[in-house]
């Protein structure tokens, strides 16, 4: 009897060691997110298990700070005002042109929609595959939810699009209300097409049904409700841009229209006139008026003749 309860006893102990061992391996447990800990969630994944992280530090940008985009800004804030107050919208597709304003719209949305329950979660391409179960997680909750994939687009063969097909419009299950999909691409169709498959005619590798092939593709970006196109901005538009943001940076109007020249050489070098380029512009040549003015008053003082201290001689007539 008392070898059964030492062979017990060790066999308690090495399967304690083991589970030691195996605890790290393991998935986290699943934690419910603080929802009023932000506005903005980033969806992360770790050792398995998926989370929403908090975003306690967001852009100020506002929507009045977006400049020359105001028909596309029009559209989406229509969609995103109804989507808040409990009224039919649709998913939204967001593309075109770099650096035309795009992600920036999003950011301005949440800042504008916040106080009335607007939330956004942020997920990677790569962290697509687990879109159900953030839906899952949201489905219910009084806040109204933004799920935001930037600058979205899938290779040939890539098989994760088909998860953001379901949550679009795919599944049997019907879609939360209070969940919409907002994406960014370059691509309209997020998927990369090629000139030979407008060639129905002819033999395309080994496919039998071309014209399938291409549907499968557009499929995706037909799933959005609301397509947003953006375009490349001419020199009018770049230069008031600038001046906005020059404007918002302090600086005055006489120092803006004396940046233009500089400001079209930085756009001349980055090869494109964007917004993106004209905000990173403004805060270079901003950053560099704020500099010379303290650098010049610092020469101004150095330059100064220094005063000689007062003489300790005694005139005639001080007292002793």
């Amino acid at each position: 009897m008392i070898d059964s309860f030492r062979q017990l006893a060790r066999f308690l102990v090495r399967a304690e060691q083991f589970l030691d061992r195996l605890e790290p391996l393991l998935p986290p447990a699943s934690t419910a997110p603080d929802w009023a800990a932000a506005c903005a969630f980033r969806w992360r994944t770790q050792r398995g298990t998926g989370y929403l992280q908090p975003i306690t530090r967001l852009p100020g940008i506002r929507l009045s700070d977006l400049q020359d985009i105001d028909e596309q800004k029009a559209r989406i804030d229509a969609n995103t005002r109804h989507f808040v107050a409990g009224l039919p919208a649709n998913n939204v597709l967001l593309t075109g042109a770099r650096g035309s304003g795009k992600s920036s719209l999003i950011k301005a949305l949440l800042n504008e929609y916040a106080p009335q329950g607007l939330r956004v979660i942020e997920v990677e391409k790569g962290d697509l595959i687990d879109l159900p179960d953030i839906v899952e997680m949201i489905d219910g909750r009084p806040e109204r939810f933004l799920i935001f994939c930037d600058d979205l687009s899938f290779d040939a063969g890539d098989a994760r699009y088909k998860a953001l097909k379901v949550v679009l419009d795919g599944s049997f299950a019907a879609a939360p209300e209070n969940v919409l999909v907002y994406a960014t691409s370059n691509r309209r169709h997020l998927m990369p097409e090629y000139f030979a498959e407008n060639l129905d005619h002819q033999h395309q590798g080994e496919e039998i049904h071309p014209g399938e092939a291409i549907e499968e593709k557009i499929s995706l970006s037909e799933r959005f409700g609301l397509w947003i196109s953006f375009y490349p901005f001419d020199q009018e538009a770049y230069l008031k841009i600038v001046a906005h943001w020059l404007g918002a940076f302090g600086c005055h109007q006489d120092e803006i229209v004396s940046a233009e020249r500089d400001a079209l050489n930085w756009a001349l070098e980055r090869g494109s006139r964007s917004g993106r380029v004209a905000w990173q512009f403004a805060r270079d040549w901003a950053g560099r008026q704020r500099v010379a003015p303290s650098r010049a008053k610092r020469r101004r003082t150095a330059a100064l003749p220094v005063a000689a201290p007062p003489s300790t001689r005694k005139r005639p007539g001080d007292g002793a």
